[in-house]
């Protein structure tokens, strides 16, 4: 019976529990130590929480701020939930007094910097979610007193250097998130002290090339997550990580990988490099334990050349998933499915192809006076420099090109007439107002071009008739007032198009003309007050089109006629005031994202939604004026729906909307505006006047 003890201890300290008074506007429960005050508005902690809660959830308040020791009235905390509350900063000492915390939920805000002691007391904390914030630095020792924690999410916030240090303290993380940030530089002892970091992910960053030193500190570390970088080589011992097991290296630009690159990390079991740009590869060194390798989405031949690493394979039984490219007798087959001796070279001109594909240009050991040349890594950097004119003299096989944050004004013609390798060329933040015709000229191969944070208003198509491979073009906050017909026609392959905070006023008919491939276009802050009927003409393969924070005041319908396959529609923050009927029709079957929050919006006519439904995953609505929605049935397979701050008139008109809510096991956010009765409580539980047929009310 000894085990009852601690349950005998607690009571005494439960039982005043029932005495103290519960917040107003919150909801307590004494059996469970729970208190719950989610989206009640507030703009302050309240100051009457029970002494013995161990779950306070203040979701979707006002707070603004967290002040010092602001909850140390609450001692025996386990949980607490922040989450959307609009907190713009943590004060030092913010959760002292929170010894016994082992939750912390402060995602979803606005958060910029992390103090040296914004996480002070908790000394308990298991788990720390940050993500979706606006977080640009974090102050080292930030986490110093954290030594229980194991779940670090640092996710989707704006995050572009990793100092030395940073994570200093966290002796038993197990996961470090930091998915979506801008990274592109990580300290060589960023990572130091990690002893039982397990997992790590950088996915979804800006990283030029494999941060190689401080991944080597993480010496326990199982599965690291490095995809969607634009990395163009990984050279020999890239990867040098003794406990390795699982490499993603999947959706970058990879040209190049090293045979040696992985000899360093002899416990790896699976390596995915799918979806890169990979035509040739060796048998990797090193790799006894591997047993799955992806290779999907490259354009690799399985010819002669791959015969070797075939063997290679075969020999050490990994599956290799590759689907071949040519030659064109098996285009299509997996690799799998042929026999080493089946791998043959049917022709010279086979040959020929292959060695000019492969073969690596004789390395040069110049570089401009002042400037970072990486011949091993073939990366050459000028960055800020305070440059007045582009440099000449860069190693002729240089991949990736770095000259962002310097003071060009533009850029002359034939300037990189020997750079036909770089896949990569950076010059944002470079004062550029003119990049004149030819300046691109001998940039054959030539996938991402970044031009963001410069003064361009205009660019010759022409500019465009030597870089045909150019899948990703940055042209954000620059000083376009319009997109002339035919801009993008030289751009065959364009994948993703930024052009976001311009000036640009309207979509005429074929503005994306010649870029067919097109899969996203980022349209962001400009001031779009109109959508031409025919401004995605051809554009069948447009999945994201993000039109949010500009000024139309209808759903551009007619110009969705043209793509039929958008996934993900943004118009927020457009003064769109009226939905009409049919208006995401053209897209209805394939759109899964619809972002309709902060337009203003009144009225969704009755068949506003016709089509949608079953495919729809998340639907923003908050931040509008809306008193009720249409026919909601349909949407069955909803996994993030908001309906905040709208004035809804909870009167019989809106039973229809309750049934739908209360079908749904999800935060909906949607509270009643009027009648004065009822202001202020959720429509989930709100009581509702019914219309009878003598139009008498009775309360249900």
């Amino acid at each position: 019976m000894l085990w009852l003890l601690p349950t005998l201890l607690v009571l005494p300290c439960i039982l005043p529990l029932e005495a103290e008074t519960c917040p107003q506007y919150c909801i307590c429960d004494n059996i469970r130590l729970y208190v719950a005050c989610a989206n009640k508005n507030l703009t302050l902690v309240p100051s009457s929480i029970p002494q013995y809660t161990r779950k306070l959830d203040l979701r979707g308040n006002d707070l603004k701020f967290i002040p010092s020791r602001n909850l140390a009235a609450v001692p025996y905390l386990l949980h607490l939930n922040l989450q959307k509350c609009n907190i713009e900063r943590l004060e030092e000492g913010a959760f002292r007094g929170l010894g016994r915390l082992v939750y912390l939920n402060l995602g979803f805000n606005h958060i910029r910097f992390i103090l040296q002691e914004s996480f002070d007391g908790l000394s308990s904390l298991q788990y720390l979610n940050l993500e979706k914030n606006n977080l640009e630095e974090i102050m080292p020792g930030a986490f110093s007193q954290l030594g229980f924690l194991n779940f670090l999410h640092l996710g989707d916030n704006y995050l572009v250097y990793l100092p030395d240090m940073l994570f200093q303290g966290l002796q038993q993380v197990k996961w470090i998130r930091l998915s979506n940030n801008k990274i592109n530089i990580i300290a060589n002892e960023a990572f130091l002290g990690l002893a039982n970091l397990k997992r790590l992910s950088l996915d979804h960053n800006e990283l030029q090339f494999l941060p190689t030193e401080p991944l080597s500190r993480l010496s326990g570390l199982i599965k690291l997550e490095m995809g969607w970088n634009p990395i163009t080589f990984v050279g020999e011992e890239a990867i040098q990580m003794a406990s390795l097991k699982q490499l993603f290296l999947n959706n970058m630009v990879l040209q190049d990988v090293s045979f040696k690159a992985f000899e360093n990390s002899p416990q790896l079991s699976l390596i995915d490099l799918s979806n890169n740009q990979i035509r040739t590869i060796q048998a990797l060194a090193g790799l006894e334990k591997l047993n799955h390798l992806n290779l999907t989405g490259n354009t690799l031949h399985c010819d002669c050349y791959l015969k070797s690493f075939k063997e290679w394979a075969n020999l050490l039984r990994v599956k290799v998933d590759l689907i071949c490219s040519g030659p064109v007798h098996y285009f299509g087959d997996h690799l799998d499915s042929l026999r080493s001796k089946d791998l043959k070279c049917t022709s010279h001109f086979d040959e020929e192809d292959h060695v000019l594909t492969s073969m690596e240009t004789i390395n040069q050991s110049s570089c401009p006076q002042g400037c970072d040349c990486k011949p091993d890594l073939k990366h050459s950097s000028c960055a800020n420099k305070g440059l007045n004119e582009i440099p000449k003299g860069f190693p002729e096989d240089t991949i990736l090109l770095d000259l962002h944050g310097n003071a060009f004004n533009s850029v002359p013609k034939r300037m990189f007439l020997k750079m036909k390798h770089v896949t990569s060329l950076h010059l944002q933040n470079s004062q550029i107002k003119e990049l004149r015709l030819g300046a691109l000229f001998g940039m054959t191969n030539l996938v991402y071009l970044y031009l963001s944070n410069n003064q361009i208003s205009s660019i010759n198509p022409a500019l465009f008739q030597d870089t045909p491979k150019i899948g990703y073009l940055y042209l954000d906050h620059n000083r376009f007032t319009r997109i002339p017909k035919g801009t993008f026609q030289f751009l065959p392959n364009l994948f993703s198009l930024h052009m976001q905070h311009n000036s640009v006023s309207l979509l005429n008919d074929y503005s994306m003309y010649g870029a067919e491939k097109l899969h996203w276009i980022y349209l962001t802050g400009n001031n779009i007050s109109f959508v031409a009927p025919f401004a995605f003409r051809n554009l069948q393969i447009l999945k994201k089109l993000h039109l949010d924070g500009n000024l139309l005041t209808k759903v551009p319908t007619e110009a969705l006629k043209q793509t039929s396959f958008i996934e993900e529609l943004k118009l927020s923050r457009n003064p769109i005031k009226y939905i009409g009927n049919s208006a995401f029709l053209p897209i209805s079957q394939s759109l899964q994202h619809l972002h309709l929050d902060g337009m203003g919006l009144e009225k969704i006519s009755k068949d506003g939604f016709l089509g949608l439904g079953q495919n729809i995953k998340s639907l923003y609505l908050e931040n509008n004026k809306l008193q009720n929605l249409p026919n909601m049935k349909n949407f069955i397979n909803l996994e993030v729906i908001n309906l905040a701050n709208n004035p809804f008139q909870c009167d019989c008109q809106l039973l229809p909307l309750r049934r739908w809510i209360n079908t749904l096991n999800l935060k909906v956010g949607a509270v009643c505006a009027a009648p004065n009765t009822v202001k202020g409580q959720k429509i989930r539980h709100a009581p509702f006047l019914v219309c009878s047929t003598g139009n008498k009310g009775l309360q249900a």
